[in-house]
Parts: C-alpha cells; sequence; structure tokens
C-alpha cells in the first residue's frame, strides 16, 4: 500500500511540472521552451528522487517490523506451561533473533506476551545463582521447590538464600532445586543460558541418581493451589522412593478461622517490620507511617491466612501494618480497600513493601512500576499521603526467615526416622 501511495505522489508531481511547462510555453520564445522543457525535466528527476527515498524508508520500516514480529513470535512461543522436546530449540531460537535485532527493532517487538523487556530488562547477574541441577546426588535429597522468578538478583538473594541455608543446615543431604513455572523456566534458559529443572525433570534426576529419601521443601507462602500441584506431583513419584516428606511452607497450616496465628505469622510479621527502616512498629506509628505489604492472593481456601495476617498484626500490637494483595482476594486486601484503610486510620505516610518470599514481576511492577494501576501509582493518586515509598525485597533474604524453611525442613527429616 506505501508503493502505491508513493508512485501516485511522483505521478502527480511530474502531472504538475508539465502543466506548468505548457503554460509557460505557450505564445513564448524557442529559448522559453528549452527551459522550460529543462525545468519539467529536473521537477521530473527530483519527484521521482523524492519517490524513491520515500519508498525506500517504507521498505526499511515494513522490514524492521517483521523483524520485530518474527522475535515476538518466537518468545510468544515459549511463554507456556508446558515444556515439549522442541523447548530447547525454541529458547535458543527466541535469543538468536533477539540479538540480530537492531536497537530500533527491538523497541518494535510486541506480542501477546513479548515486549522489548522479555530480553532486555536488566534483573541483575544470572551469574551470581545456581540452578542446582547436578548429577550426583547420592541417597538422600533435599528438593526445594519454588513457582520461580526471572529477576536474577532476587533469585540469588531470595531463592538461593534459602537453598544455601538448608544446604548448610543439612550437610548430609543434596539440595536441589525445581520451579514449577515452566514459562519462567523458559525465559531464565533463553535470555541468560541457565537451565532449571521442572518437577518432572528434577524427580526424573532423583530417580536416576538413585535417591532413596526425598524431603521436599517447598519456598511458597502458604497451603495454596502451588503448593497442592506441588504435592499431587511427588504423589506421582512416591512409590520410586523408599521414603518421600513434604515439609510445610513459610506460613504453615492454615488456620480454621482468621482469628488463628502461629508462631511462622508472628516471626514474618515481626521481621518484616524490623528490616523495614525504624526500631518497631511503634516508632514508625509515632511518626505518622503505615506499612503496607502487598501478597499475591488466591481464590484458594487458603486466602484466609492474608486474614490471619491481619490479625497478627492487631494481636502483637502493630496497629499501622495492612495486608493487601494483587489479586484483591480476599476483597478487603484489594489496592483500594487498603489505600481507604490507610486514610481512615490517619497515617500520612506509607511504605510498600512485597509479603513474598521473591521480589520478582509483582514486585518491581504491580507494586513498584511506573504505570498508573501500580500500588505506588495508586496510593500516590489517592493524593492524602505526604510520601509513599517502596521496599523492594523478597522475604526469602531474611536470615530469620531461612530459618524458618530450615526448621521446617528439619521437622520432615525427622519424620522419616520415625
Amino acid at each position: 500500500m506505501r508503493r502505491i501511495t508513493y508512485k501516485k505522489a511522483a505521478a502527480v508531481a511530474m502531472a504538475a511540472a508539465l502543466s506548468a511547462a505548457l503554460l509557460v510555453g505557450c505564445g513564448s520564445t524557442a529559448a522559453s521552451t528549452d527551459s522550460a522543457a529543462a525545468s519539467t525535466v529536473a521537477d521530473e528527476s527530483a519527484a521521482e528522487s523524492t519517490a524513491e527515498d520515500a519508498e525506500k524508508t517504507a521498505d526499511e520500516g515494513d522490514a524492521d517490523e517483521v523483524a520485530a514480529k518474527n522475535c515476538a513470535d518466537l518468545i510468544d512461543a515459549i511463554y507456556v506451561q508446558e515444556r515439549s522436546a522442541d523447548t530447547d530449540a525454541q529458547c535458543e531460537a527466541a535469543k538468536a533473533a533477539w540479538d540480530a535485532l537492531t536497537d530500533t527493532q527491538k523497541e518494535l517487538v510486541e506480542g501477546e506476551n513479548a515486549d522489548p523487556d522479555y530480553f532486555g530488562r536488566d534483573t541483575g547477574d544470572a551469574g551470581k545463582d545456581d540452578p542446582r541441577n547436578a548429577d550426583d546426588i547420592g541417597e538422600n535429597e533435599l528438593l526445594v521447590v519454588s513457582f520461580g522468578t526471572s529477576f536474577n538478583g532476587s533469585r540469588a538473594a531470595d531463592i538461593k538464600g534459602i537453598e544455601d541455608a538448608l544446604q548448610a543446615a543439612y550437610p548430609d543431604w543434596s539440595v536441589r532445586r525445581a520451579f514449577t513455572a515452566q514459562i519462567i523456566i523458559n525465559h531464565v534458559q533463553a535470555r541468560d543460558g541457565e537451565k532449571i529443572d521442572n518437577m518432572d525433570q528434577a524427580l526424573d534426576r532423583a530417580v536416576a541418581n538413585g535417591v532413596k529419601n526425598l524431603v521436599v521443601q517447598p519456598t511458597h507462602l502458604m497451603h495454596g493451589a502451588e503448593y497442592d500441584e506441588m504435592c499431587e506431583a511427588v504423589e506421582q513419584y512416591r512409590d520410586k522412593f523408599d521414603s518421600v516428606a513434604i515439609a510445610e511452607p513459610l506460613l504453615g497450616e492454615v488456620g480454621e478461622d482468621a482469628t488463628v496465628i502461629n508462631d511462622d505469622k508472628e516471626a514474618v510479621a515481626a521481621e518484616a517490620v524490623k528490616t523495614a527502616g525504624y526500631d518497631d512498629a511503634a516508632a514508625a506509628a509515632a511518626d505518622g507511617t503505615a506499612f503496607v505489604f502487598m501478597g499475591h492472593g488466591t481464590s484458594h481456601t487458603a486466602k484466609v491466612s492474608y486474614s490471619q495476617m491481619q490479625t497478627a498484626m492487631q494481636t502483637l500490637g502493630y496497629d499501622n501494618v495492612f495486608i493487601g494483595t494483587v489479586e484483591g482476594e480476599p476483597e478487603d486486601t484489594a489496592c483500594d480497600a487498603v489505600i481507604e484503610k490507610v486514610k481512615e486510620a490517619g497515617y500520612t505516610k506509607v511504605i510498600l513493601r512485597p509479603l513474598m518470599v521473591v521480589a520478582g514481576d509483582h514486585a518491581n511492577n504491580d507494586m513498584a512500576g511506573a504505570d498508573d494501576d501500580s500500588w505506588l501509582s495508586q496510593f500516590n493518586a489517592a493524593d492524602c499521603f505526604e510520601s509513599v515509598d517502596t521496599q523492594i525485597a523478597g522475604l526469602g533474604e531474611i536470615g530469620d526467615i531461612q530459618q524458618l524453611y530450615v526448621d521446617h525442613a528439619g521437622a520432615a527429616i525427622d519424620s522419616l526416622n520415625g
């Protein structure tokens, strides 16, 4: 369509030039006629040159769009939750296509899930992480199962931090890793060349290595849908080992109602507030500061854990601590509901912090992002707070939180011994 348009423009220019030449030529001398003819030729040449330049620019634009679209399609092909025999090759193809793009073309990458940030965003040094996918496991394996994150810095600090603590605590057990999100596994593999096992790969590796005793330690926050799916996957392999035990997630068992507070919830609340920049919650309250912890949220029955967390804050005397969720489930944890609670309580300063094991996409985008629908933007848009700050740090990098996982794993190991 663009070529036709520019050729029409050239034709119109040529016609105008000829008309002008005819008008000038009527009743003129031979010299005038020659001059008009020469002018017409020049005009024709200029018009043709302009049309050719425009057509070349259009062709280049088309080429940029085609290259960007090809890369976006390859990214969308690996943005899937199922691994296949083609996954490794697809990851390589997507990265090769990205590397071949110019900076201009990279900005044009847009697909159903693809965007320039997929490969272009700096999330830290992947070299600081350890995929823990080695063989030579031995008879005892401690498999640490996480949803996963493509944010390299958080993965190394939070997930690897927990794994390192577990390995130090239980040197007779080989700590290995599995992620449940294939989308994240593919992202990390394509972008950074780091291969992380999914559940089936990790369990197959354990079987192939002759593991006899398997303890599975989830880094999940609670007994939610992800935890249930993990348990189902482990059950499929249970008869391939002499003994299997699944440890508790961070917050432990879900209580019968929101008034139940276990030690895990108290530890999470106390440690998170302590690392938020004040000596204690009371000092922050005196300064007019409220802490808002943003969890993921879930429609699973485990969503009562968030209500239990809010109850834990109040029981511990942290009246300036509020629990919210990205998904807004339970409903009173939605961002707008939390804003109203903080405003009604009279706090003028807000510190947003993720109630998540890793500070990944939700923490960086949903909580602290620049888009209008981020929590940071919504709290600022409320126009009733003196300041709104964010602390992008996952719970997994906190020493006391790591110790909770160590304790849970220890209880699971002990269960294997009778």
